[in-house]
């Protein structure tokens, strides 16, 4: 499958495909604009976090008005920044789509790195060609989810109870 940005998937970015692999109905809060609560102790965390590590490096870059990479470390690597390695799969999606993005709209091949400073936790992240196309297939749901008029199914995960969109759902 080729890549068509522009035309096939505009309304895709990395939050979204973070929130792929943790929760569809939060896929489809975020692309209608229904913002998780600010106050909730995770996000804060994350917050924090974020922005205590990893000063020396370029950090918060924004590409396209699309795409927000954590840091691009002085070595040409691109890297995001997690709390934990709790939600290691949607974090991999994450930074591979970015890679994805810059390899097939800028011709730019980098490296990525997971951080997990927390924990002291680093992990590296090759895009290859199978990841290219679950990435493919992925942006194929989530443009499904975002034109649907209403959230997916409610579904309990183990991820509910911290989730800044629980009292939506579960209120």
């Amino acid at each position: 499958m080729g890549f068509v940005y522009k035309n096939k998937w505009i309304n895709v970015n990395g939050a979204l495909i973070q929130s792929y692999y943790i929760c569809k109905r939060q896929v489809w809060y975020m692309s209608h604009k229904i913002v998780p609560d600010q106050f909730n102790t995770n996000i804060e965390i994350g917050r924090e976090i974020d922005s205590y590590y990893y000063n020396r490096d370029i950090k918060r870059s924004l590409i396209d008005n699309h795409i927000q990479i954590d840091v691009i470390k002085k070595d040409d690597v691109i890297a995001e920044i997690k709390k934990s390695s709790r939600h290691e799969k949607s974090a991999i999606m994450q930074l591979a789509f970015y890679l994805y993005y810059l390899k097939h709209t800028k011709g730019i091949i980098k490296r990525g790195i997971l951080l997990f400073p927390e924990e002291r936790k680093r992990k590296e992240i090759v895009l290859s060609e199978d990841l290219e196309e679950e990435l493919e297939q992925t942006i194929e749901e989530i443009n499904k989810i975002v034109k649907q008029d209403k959230p997916p199914k409610l579904e309990r995960t183990r991820f509910c109870n911290r989730c800044g969109y629980n009292e939506i759902c579960w209120a």
